[in-house]
């Protein structure tokens, strides 16, 4: 997907990973494991941790944009990782998520010139991270440590080797190659999130719209609800009581409930330079709140994460659970070189929705 001026809305897709979603193919896609775009430096796991529990953050979703006039950004793909412990989510923080920028110029040292062959299929020769440097065994990033039964299979944390460990060579399990296998992709679902590619089509708003009736627009505030996971006590509150809540939120959450009915189930929106789809009036943040890239340059909006694709995630638990109203993604302003060089972080604002919920 090349940058865009209008707003680019995106949906989940199931697919073939092994065909659809290789690195070479430069996909877009949710859960899984990362499909790298530079396939060496990647970002060191002590970068990719929970700044709350410090665990290994899960890779959430990839989203890939080039930029055309950019001569470094032919290639230019956007990493977001989040931390799966739901007690580790405070309202209005960002602790527990990170983000990465990298990219490439066309002629690279990975990549043909050319164009890939979205057909095709994988091939011994498809470039992947792991002939650059080991890859952990469950969740594909940057590995140091290595099984210490087999030194087969690499880990990049204690958590990750120590759960493998314990699934995958229980009774011999390291002896026999297939259930070694089976057993590995069952722990792998522990800390991979279920994986799908991301479509992209234009919004399109309509020119004019007949206004709802109250009663139209109670059922379609309701289902909105439903679709976002609001708390349950909103989703079941009498009627009365959820119009005297809707006469009480700001006009942010109406403006973000009327824009998101005309495609309930997108999960990403991006426009590179706009302005996000804010779920409240609360903690919208001002330029001083954004930090500049590490290059000097302003960052800007580039993509925001909406809360529909946490129905697709099966990260609820019965206490806890991971949660956003949205998440906000700013970039450097230049896209420079830094993200040619490696992986740089950019920068994510977590906004919830607001109190009024609570009531």
């Amino acid at each position: 997907m090349a940058a865009s001026k209008s707003v680019v809305l995106a949906f989940v897709e199931e697919c073939d990973p092994e065909e659809e979603l290789r690195s070479c193919i430069f996909p877009s896609k949710v859960g899984g494991c990362p499909a790298w775009l530079r396939l060496k430096n990647l970002p060191n796991r002590s970068d990719i941790l929970c700044k709350t529990c410090d665990k290994p953050l899960i890779f959430l979703l990839q989203i890939y944009c080039n930029i055309d006039e950019v001569e470094s950004a032919f290639h230019r793909t956007f990493f977001l990782f989040i931390c799966a412990n739901g007690k580790c989510y405070k309202r209005f923080d960002n602790q527990s998520f990170v983000v990465f920028r990298n990219q490439l110029p066309r002629l690279n040292e990975f990549y043909s010139y050319d164009a890939p062959d979205y057909k095709s299929k994988k091939s011994p020769s498809d470039p992947s991270a792991d002939k650059y440097q080991p890859l952990c065994s469950i969740c594909g990033c940057v590995a140091s440590l290595k099984c210490q039964e087999s030194q087969e299979f690499n880990y990049c944390s204690e958590n990750h080797r120590d759960y493998d460990k314990e699934r995958n060579f229980q009774n011999g399990g390291a002896k026999n190659s297939k259930k070694t296998k089976s057993k590995r992709e069952k722990a792998k679902k522990q800390f991979v999130l279920p994986e799908y590619e991301l479509i992209f089509e234009t919004e399109v708003l309509p020119s004019t719209q007949t206004e709802k009736s109250d009663a139209e627009k109670m059922k379609e505030y309701r289902q909105f609800m439903q679709s976002t996971k609001a708390p349950n006590e909103m989703q079941e509150m009498p009627l009365d009581d959820l119009d005297s809540v809707m006469k009480r939120n700001d006009k942010a959450f109406n403006k973000f409930r009327k824009r998101i009915s005309l495609e309930p189930e997108q999960v990403l929106r991006y426009e590179r330079g706009g302005t996000p789809l804010w779920v409240s009036a609360e903690h919208v943040p001002s330029p001083k709140d954004i930090p500049n890239c590490i290059c000097g340059a302003k960052r800007t909006f580039e993509f925001q994460v909406m809360p529909q694709l946490l129905n697709y995630l099966s990260l609820d638990s019965v206490q806890d659970s991971v949660d956003w109203g949205t998440l906000a993604v700013y970039t450097c302003s230049k896209s420079c070189d830094e993200g040619v060089k490696g992986y740089v972080k950019e920068f994510v604002w977590k906004q919830d929705f607001s109190d009024n919920y609570q009531q």
